[in-house]
């Protein structure tokens, strides 16, 4: 039985002990609103549970109770702890990263440099403020945001000045973290309309004068931004990490579906011909080509050595980080627009005295454009244009992302391709028009504008890294300019009408 520090809130602060001690679980004991995010680092096969873990512990399960913060720090879990030991059930308690610490850093407060003291305090345990008021360095309250006007009025009867700098930070370490910077003596009237929540950390001290130098996570350029992604989970894992970076909140929601051709004999035959050199060149135009050509050789006992003797081409990034994972380095790729039209100005013509076969097989999308065939075939080449899977429009997304798309709940959508324009507005509906349209590339702002939608944002080059640090330029514009005026940054989702406004 192990009780597992969650900590403060970010998902990453997990413990490396607190994973593996997940990884192996058979139980796991959390409240999936609130830790579900943890179960990542679970197997398939794990039992989830909210009591009882005490039973299967001693029946021989592996169980994890993942607790808030650092279980051994102003404890939740005292009582079951006792319990386990009562029952003669071995138990381990991991320390989890604590809030008291964790959020001031993600607050941009240093927890202790020059000041004298440090000290934390639960405010459901305190009756008397007079010897916290004493305090001569930092002051750090759990569990007081219900309270924090009457603890700030507390402690100046204490004896603090009226002045004394204090920050409450909401949903600390989360891309939902908001700060209210005020004043013992002002704290009522800045706190009013915040609209903050528990989890909350209230902070009393000169520290809090540091914040304007050591922001660094609330000032991100996405931070807090809800990103809608339109793509499959496996194709927007890069993506979604790097908006993550920038202090976004990526939303993946396919829009096409991924299914084998209707009749793979071609495949077949492409295959073999593969093995049997009938073609000089392989061109892959997409990552699911890539897929459906290794599923291939799977099923057929092959690997990557079947590719010796061949050239390889790549339209992009993706497609060559795809190809590197199956054992094949492309041996072309653009270098300067990743399309078929970028592969198309690399691409040798055919020459009778140096290629021994003008043969190149094209295993591709049942939609794919005729541009790549046709660009071959004029520099001498015979093209062998293969269907290897099949694009459908996606099931809808479930209700409340539709509604969030269409009534301006996302503060930007990312667009990767025109028939991720047309099967978003498909299944889901037109974006608001307070949302931020990015688009990879010209084709693409053509189709959204041939909807009706205003693109904001366009990539410098056609892939989906450059839109995403694209967006994160708009994104740092737009909070700079806020700054500049005065004004508190706003995500554009904040900006429709009846969106909730946090107070400047």
């Amino acid at each position: 039985m192990a009780f597992v520090g969650a900590g403060p809130g970010d998902e990453n602060l997990l413990t490396l002990r607190g994973a593996d001690l997940l990884s192996r679980a058979d139980v796991v004991v959390l409240d999936q609103e609130v830790y579900g995010a943890m179960l990542r680092h679970c197997p398939p096969n794990v039992i989830v549970m909210t009591e009882g873990f005490i039973a299967a512990a001693k029946a021989g399960k592996r169980v994890v109770r993942v607790c808030p913060g650092d279980p051994s720090l102003f404890s939740s879990v005292a009582e079951e702890v006792a319990a386990c030991a009562k029952a003669e059930v071995e138990f381990e308690i991991v320390p989890g990263v604590p809030p008291a610490t964790a959020v001031l850093t993600y607050a941009g407060i240093p927890a202790a440099s020059s000041v004298p003291e440090f000290r934390i305090v639960d405010a459901t345990q305190v009756t008397d403020w007079s010897p916290h008021a004493a305090c001569q360095g930092t002051l750090v309250i759990y569990n007081g945001l219900a309270e924090a006007v009457p603890i700030a009025k507390a402690l100046i009867a204490g004896g603090k000045p009226d002045h004394t700098p204090v920050a409450v930070t909401s949903d600390g370490t989360t891309t939902e973290q908001y700060t209210v910077v005020s004043s013992l003596g002002r704290l009522g009237p800045d706190l009013k309309h915040a609209g903050m929540t528990e989890p909350a950390v209230i902070v009393v001290g000169d520290a809090v004068g540091q914040r304007d130098k050591l922001s660094w996570f609330e000032t991100r350029a996405l931070f807090g931004w809800r990103v809608l992604v339109p793509r499959t989970k496996e194709q927007a894992a890069g993506l979604s990490e790097q908006l993550r970076s920038y202090g976004a909140v990526p939303e993946e929601v396919p829009t096409i579906s991924v299914e084998p051709p209707r009749t793979p004999q071609q495949m077949d035959r492409a295959i073999k011909g593969l093995v049997t050199g009938r073609y000089e060149w392989v061109a892959f135009t997409s990552a699911n080509a890539v897929k459906a050509v290794r599923e291939k050789f799977e099923e057929y006992g092959l690997d990557a050595r079947a590719f010796a003797g061949l050239k390889v081409a790549a339209v992009g990034d993706a497609t060559a980080r795809a190809l590197v994972e199956f054992g094949v380095r492309p041996d072309l790729m653009p270098t300067g627009e990743q399309s078929s039209e970028g592969l198309l100005a690399e691409w040798p013509p055919y020459d009778s005295m140096l290629d021994p076969i003008n043969r190149v097989l094209l295993p591709r999308a049942d939609i794919a454009t005729e541009t790549l065939v046709a660009g071959l075939t004029e520099l001498g080449w015979e093209c062998d244009d293969v269907t290897a899977y099949r694009t459908v429009r996606a099931a809808p997304p479930p209700a409340p992302i539709r509604e969030a798309i269409k009534s301006g709940g996302f503060d930007a959508v990312l667009f990767t391709s025109s028939s991720t324009v047309r099967n978003l507005v498909g299944i889901a509906g037109k974006p608001h028009n307070v949302t931020v349209i990015a688009v990879i590339g010209p084709q693409t702002a053509k189709t959204a504008e041939e909807f009706g939608l205003r693109v904001d944002v366009m990539a410098d080059k056609p892939s989906a890294s450059a839109l995403a640090a694209a967006l994160a330029e708009y994104g740092a514009k737009q909070r700079q300019a806020a700054v500049s005026a005065g004004e508190v940054p706003r995500r554009p989702s904040q900006t429709r009408r009846g969106a909730r406004r946090r107070a400047k």
